[in-house]
């Protein structure tokens, strides 16, 4: 039976791995809603250390340390493993496929390669590829009272200009 596909808080755990072992706590405070991160993706403890063992279980992060924590209970540091390691860095430079998915699980992808100093020209010319034809389809529904479809092409503007301008080169 196949695995299960990672959800996006899997995904996003496991790029924080990505960027050096360490604990539940120290993941839940960078998706605190007042975090960096967690202004694009806020996500809740508990859910955190569902995550991590999730991860766990498939292999993709490992406990590699018990330390004391500050005032509270033990932290289990946990690290990627090398299918892990793959795992992230195949997902990390992969477009999103609705443009729904844009807001949040792009913006993501977006933010952890800049903070791993990744240049990101090549995941937002894929990402331009990918939505290229749905985003043209979108533009050209014509039933211009029917409020989705007014909604759908107003947002595949949208979509359109801001990929385009993330893709001018820096000044």
């Amino acid at each position: 039976m196949a695995k299960p596909s990672l959800s996006l808080t899997d995904h996003t755990v496991l790029a924080l791995l990505g960027e050096g072992a360490t604990h539940g706590f120290a993941i839940a405070q960078e998706l605190t809603a007042e975090s960096d991160l967690g202004r694009i993706f806020t996500v809740h403890r508990p859910l955190v250390y569902r995550s991590l063992d999730r991860l766990v279980e498939r292999e993709l992060a490992e406990p590699q340390q018990i330390e004391k924590g500050e005032g509270g209970p033990k932290r289990t540091i946990h690290g990627l493993t090398k299918e892990g390691e793959a795992v992230n860095a195949k997902w990390l430079a992969s477009p999103v496929t609705h443009v729904r998915d844009l807001r949040i699980e792009f913006l993501t992808k977006l933010r952890l390669n800049t903070r791993a100093n990744q240049d990101t020209a090549a995941l937002i010319a894929s990402q331009q590829a990918a939505l290229a034809e749905r985003i043209e389809t979108l533009r050209s529904a014509t039933d211009s009272d029917d409020e989705v479809d007014l909604w759908r092409r107003h947002n595949a503007d949208a979509v359109a200009a801001f990929l385009a301008e993330l893709q001018k080169p820096e000044v």
